[in-house]
């Protein structure tokens, strides 16, 4: 079963347990994936639903930060039970050990020896690991690698 196809089987189970919060969240999530289809005329795979739940993570936790500083609690715990959701829909993420692994390889493959071919490095780092690894924390292991 593809990952659109899950999502799609899990707001049926939301809606017919009448949990409002986990299939408006669901919701959401198909009106990106449908929004994406008609702006590229193309049908997802799971990598690009992998991609739109990734956004809407960092969105969430754009907005929980921003709502704790300005201390409404109550708006940083409605995104914090959306991300949860969002989550379960990504794959298991490598560790930091094994990103920084991955990285070194991908630089030595390339053949970058310094901070001016990061970009080089990060275009195929992009490819290899989306959807496998936190990109805040592969920028940070691809400047580590190309540093040292």
């Amino acid at each position: 079963m593809s990952l659109k196809d899950q999502i799609t089987e899990d707001m049926k189970t939301a809606m017919r347990a009448k949990d409002s919060e986990r299939l408006g969240t669901i919701r959401l999530l198909q009106a990106a994936m449908k929004q994406k289809e008609v702006d590229e005329r193309i049908v997802l795979d799971d990598a690009a639903v992998v991609a739109i739940v990734d956004k809407l993570i960092k969105q969430r936790k754009d907005s929980i930060t921003a709502f704790e500083s300005a201390g409404r609690q109550d708006l940083a715990d409605k995104e914090k039970a959306e991300m949860a959701v969002l989550q379960a829909y990504l794959p298991e993420r490598m560790s930091a050990e094994e990103t920084l692994a991955a990285v070194k390889a991908i630089v030595a493959e390339v053949g970058a020896s310094g901070p001016g071919d990061m970009g080089k490095v990060m275009g195929v780092v992009k490819t290899r690991l989306a959807g496998k690894a936190d990109m805040g924390q592969v920028s940070a292991a691809v400047k580590a690698a190309l540093a040292g």
